[in-house]
C-alpha cells in the first residue's frame, strides 16, 4: 500500500522550468512572411528582366550575337558601263586593287616582337602608298577584324607591296583584293552629261548620279562562322549570296556628233571671249533622242577635282568654301541646270501660237508696222519705250514672215497683244515650258515665269520676243523640236536602253509622245518661215550649201540688276525643212569678242560649221545642185595615180594642172606611189597640190589648220597654199565657216572646205 501511494504522488507533481523555451527547429510566422515576399519580388524582377531582354532588346542582342559568331565578307557588284548609241564605251570599270589588313593576324610570339612587327608593317604600308604613318599604325593596332588601308590602287604600287611581302615573308594579315575603278576613255567628251563617281564607285554627278540605282547593282556576301576566340572556324559551312551586277546603259548620244559640236563650241567660246562659256544641244525631233549635248569649258572626268584651264586661273586664290562652289559650277550642265532668257529664238513660239489660233497668217501684207519702237504704260503710269534692234532704220510695213526674217521686236509686241497673255500661257503649258522635261539628266531645273495675274502690258510685250522669262536650253530646243515634228511634242531623253549584265536582257526606253500642240499645217507654215529666215533674213550665216536649213537668231540683253551677266547670243536651226532629222541649239554667254554679241553674227556661222559635218554623217541627202561649184569647169577631178611610178604620176598630175609634193625613199623612176592626198575622185581647182607617198614612206599629219574666218577667197586660198593645203570655196564674200577647226592637225594636201557669205547688216 505504501508503494502504491508513493507512485501516485509522483505522477501528480508539475515541474516548472525556470529558463525560457527556445527551439532551433521552428520558424516564426513574421520571418516566414518576409522571406516569401522577398522571393516573390525576385521572381517578378527576373520575369521583367527576361521580358525586357526578349521583347525590347531581343533584335539588337540577336544582331550582336550574330556579329560575334559570324564573318561577313562583302562581294562588290560590278558597276554597269555607259555606251553611246554606236556602242563606244563612255564609262567603264578598270581593274584595280584594294588593300586591307587583319590587325589581329599581324602578331608574333610575344608582345615585344608583335609591337615591332606592327610598326614595321605600318612603316612599309605608309611608304609604299604615301600615307600618314601614324594613321596607318593606328589601324594596324586596331582590334577590328578588318581595316581598309587604301582603295583603287594601281598595279605598280601593288607590285611593290607584293615584293615587300615576299622579301619579309609576310603571308597573312595583309590582303590584296580585286576592285574596279571608274575610267572614262574619252576624258572631257560629254563630261557634263556623263558625270563621275566617287572613291566608292558611287555616282556623284551626271548620268552616274541620276542613274545610280541602275548602274550600281546589289552587293553579295559570304557568311562563315567564328569561335569564341573570334577566329574563323576551319571547315565551317559557308553561305554564299552572289552579287547582282549593275546594268549597262546605252545613251542616245552619238559620239561622232558629240565630237563635232564640242570642237566648234570650244572654238566659238574662245574666239568670242565668252566669259560665261556656252552650250549646244542636238536633238532628233521625231524621237526626242538627245544626239549631243555639251557645255564649255568642260573638265576631265578622270580627274574631276582638278580645275579646268579656266578655273585654274583663279582657283588658288579662293577660300575653301568658294573652291567647292567653283567645282560644283564647273561640273554643272548648263543645258539643264541653268536657265536663260532665250531672246528672239522664242519668237518661233509666239508665231506658232498666232497661226494656230488663226490670229494672222504668215504672208498677210501690211499686217505689222515697225516705227522703231513700241510705247507702253508701266505700273506707275509712266510711258516707256521698247525699241527694235534696228530702231534707227525701222522696218516699216511687214508680214509675219518678214517680221520673223527681220527679227522685228515691235511686230512681235503687236502680235503678243493680239494673242493675249492667257492664250500664250495656255500654249506655254502645252509646250511643256512650265515643267522640267524629265529627260533623265542630272540636275535638271525648270523655268521661271511671271504669275499670269501679274502679267501687264510691258510683261506681255517682252514675253512675246523672249525676254524677262527664263527657261533651260533643253526646254527651248524641246519646244522647237515640237514645231519640227509636225506639232507633236516628244519627251526628250538621254537613255536609249538598259542591259542586264547578268542575264543579257535588254530594256528599250521607247520614245514618249507627250501631246499634239500644233496642227501639222501650222507646224509646216512655221518651218517655212524659219527657212526664209536663213535664205532671206538675219539667219543667213547658218546656211549650208546643198541642204535646206531653217533657223532663228537670238540676242537677249541682261536685266539692269544683272548687267554683269552680259548678252546671250544664240541660234536654233532645223534641217532638212521637209522630214526634219535634227534640231540644233547653240548658246553663247557674255560674248565680248571683236565680232560683237549678236546671235546672227557669232552663233550662226558656228551652227553652219556643225551642220555641214553632221548632216552628211546622218546620211541626209544633199540637193542635186549641192556640188555645182565643185563640178564646174574651174574644178578638176583628182585621178587615181597609185601604183604608177612617182615620176609618171607627177607627169599626169601636172598635165591636168595640179602641183605636186612627194615623199619618197628611192628612185622616182622606179618607186611606185603607195598613197596620195587628196583621195581619188576629189574635185579641186587648178594649181591645187597633190601630195604623193612612195612605197615605204610615212604619211605626214602635222600641218596645223589656220583660222580663215573673215578672209576673202584670195586671202584664204593663199593662206592654205602656203601650208600645202587645198581649198574648196562655196559662196562669195568673206569666210564665215570652215570644216576643219583652227589648230586642228591634218595631212598635207587635205581639202579645207570654206563657206563665204556677204556681210549682213541685219545681224540680230
Amino acid at each position: 500500500m505504501k508503494n502504491r501511494k508513493k507512485k501516485k504522488n509522483s505522477s501528480n507533481k508539475v515541474v516548472k522550468l525556470k529558463t525560457k523555451f527556445d527551439s532551433k527547429n521552428l520558424i516564426h510566422t513574421t520571418n516566414l512572411k518576409t522571406l516569401l515576399i522577398f522571393t516573390i519580388l525576385i521572381f517578378i524582377f527576373l520575369i521583367a528582366r527576361i521580358g525586357f531582354l526578349q521583347f525590347v532588346q531581343g533584335n539588337s542582342l540577336k544582331e550582336m550575337a550574330y556579329q560575334q559568331q559570324t564573318i561577313n565578307q562583302i562581294i562588290s557588284p560590278k558597276r554597269g558601263n555607259i555606251y553611246d548609241i554606236t556602242g563606244k564605251a563612255l564609262a567603264i570599270g578598270a581593274q584595280v586593287d584594294t588593300i586591307t589588313i587583319n590587325p589581329t593576324k599581324i602578331v608574333k610570339d610575344n608582345e615585344t616582337d608583335t609591337k615591332e612587327y606592327k610598326e614595321k608593317v605600318a612603316k612599309a604600308l605608309s611608304e609604299i602608298f604615301e600615307l600618314n604613318y601614324d594613321e596607318i599604325l593606328e589601324k594596324v593596332n586596331s582590334k577590328s577584324q578588318v581595316e581598309t588601308i587604301i582603295k583603287k590602287v594601281e598595279q605598280e604600287k601593288v607590285d611593290q607591296l607584293k615584293q615587300w611581302m615576299e622579301e619579309n615573308k609576310v603571308t597573312i594579315g595583309i590582303n590584296i583584293d580585286g576592285d574596279t575603278k571608274r575610267y572614262y576613255p574619252y576624258g572631257t567628251i560629254a563630261s557634263h552629261v556623263i558625270g563621275f563617281c566617287g572613291n566608292d564607285n558611287q555616282g556623284l554627278s551626271g548620268i552616274e548620279a541620276k542613274w545610280e540605282s541602275v548602274l550600281t547593282g546589289t552587293p553579295g556576301k559570304i557568311i562563315s562562322s567564328k569561335g569564341s576566340d573570334q577566329q574563323e572556324i576551319p571547315n565551317a559551312k559557308e553561305t554564299y549570296i552572289s552579287a547582282e551586277n549593275g546594268s549597262d546603259l546605252t545613251l542616245t548620244l552619238d559620239l561622232n556628233i558629240q565630237t563635232i559640236v564640242e570642237k566648234y563650241l570650244k572654238q566659238a567660246v574662245e574666239d568670242n571671249s565668252c566669259s560665261r562659256g556656252g552650250n549646244v544641244i542636238a536633238m532628233n525631233p521625231k524621237t526626242g533622242d538627245i544626239l549631243a549635248m555639251a557645255s564649255y569649258p568642260d573638265y576631265d572626268l578622270n580627274s574631276p577635282y582638278t580645275p579646268n584651264s579656266t578655273l585654274a586661273q583663279t582657283y588658288s586664290s579662293l577660300s575653301p568654301e568658294k573652291k567647292n562652289e567653283a567645282l560644283y559650277k564647273m561640273w554643272s550642265n548648263k543645258s539643264v541646270a541653268e536657265t536663260y532668257e532665250p531672246g528672239s529664238t522664242f519668237k518661233i513660239i509666239t508665231a506658232s501660237v498666232a497661226l494656230e489660233e488663226t490670229i494672222t497668217i504668215s504672208d498677210k501684207a501690211g499686217d505689222f508696222y515697225c516705227k522703231g519702237y513700241e510705247e507702253f504704260e508701266d505700273v506707275s503710269n509712266s510711258t516707256i519705250q521698247i525699241a527694235c534692234w534696228r530702231h534707227a532704220q525701222p522696218h516699216g510695213v511687214q508680214t509675219l514672215r518678214q517680221s520673223l526674217c527681220n527679227s522685228c521686236n515691235p511686230a512681235f509686241m503687236q502680235l503678243g497683244k493680239r494673242i493675249g497673255a492667257s492664250t500664250l500661257y495656255k500654249y506655254y503649258d502645252a509646250y511643256g515650258l512650265f515643267d522640267s522635261t524629265n529627260s533623265g539628266l542630272y540636275g535638271e531645273q525648270s523655268s521661271i515665269f511671271q504669275n499670269l495675274d501679274k502679267v501687264g502690258p510691258v510683261e506681255l510685250a517682252t514675253m512675246s520676243f523672249g525676254q524677262r522669262l527664263n527657261i533651260t536650253p533643253l526646254q527651248m530646243i524641246t519646244a522647237i523640236s515640237c514645231v519640227a515634228n509636225d506639232g507633236i511634242l516628244m519627251q526628250p531623253h538621254i537613255v536609249k536602253q538598259i542591259t542586264n549584265t547578268d542575264n543579257g536582257s535588254v530594256t528599250e526606253v521607247s520614245p514618249v509622245a507627250v501631246r499634239q500642240v500644233l496642227s501639222k499645217k501650222t507646224a509646216q507654215e512655221v518651218k517655212s518661215m524659219m527657212e526664209s529666215v536663213v535664205t532671206e533674213g538675219t539667219g543667213k550665216n547658218a546656211a549650208v550649201t546643198g541642204y535646206s536649213i531653217g533657223g532663228k537668231t537670238g540676242t537677249s540683253e541682261p536685266t539692269l540688276a544683272n548687267v554683269h551677266e552680259g548678252y546671250v547670243a544664240s541660234y536654233v536651226a532645223i534641217s532638212p525643212i521637209e522630214d526634219t532629222q535634227i534640231v540644233l541649239l547653240l548658246t553663247l554667254y557674255d560674248p565680248k569678242g571683236e565680232n560683237g554679241y549678236q546671235g546672227g553674227q557669232i552663233a550662226g556661222p558656228v551652227v553652219s560649221q556643225m551642220l555641214s559635218e553632221i548632216l552628211p554623217y546622218l546620211g541626209v541627202p544633199s540637193d542635186e545642185d549641192a556640188s555645182s561649184n565643185s563640178n564646174s569647169s574651174n574644178y578638176i577631178t583628182v585621178p587615181d595615180i597609185r601604183n604608177k611610178t612617182v615620176s609618171e604620176a607627177e607627169k599626169v598630175l601636172k598635165e591636168l594642172g595640179f602641183t605636186t609634193k612627194t615623199y619618197i625613199n628611192g628612185d622616182a623612176n622606179t618607186l611606185l606611189v603607195e598613197d596620195q592626198t587628196p583621195k581619188p575622185g576629189s574635185s579641186l581647182p587648178k594649181n591645187s597640190i597633190i601630195v604623193l607617198y612612195g612605197q615605204g614612206s610615212s604619211i605626214a599629219t602635222s600641218v596645223t589648220v589656220p583660222d580663215l574666218k573673215g578672209m576673202n577667197a584670195h586671202e584664204a586660198t593663199s593662206t592654205l597654199k602656203s601650208k600645202n593645203l587645198n581649198i574648196n570655196i562655196e559662196g562669195s564674200g568673206v569666210v564665215t565657216s570652215q570644216d576643219y577647226a583652227k589648230n586642228e592637225q591634218v595631212q598635207e594636201g587635205t581639202i579645207i572646205k570654206v563657206t563665204l557669205k556677204q556681210t549682213l547688216t541685219d545681224a540680230h
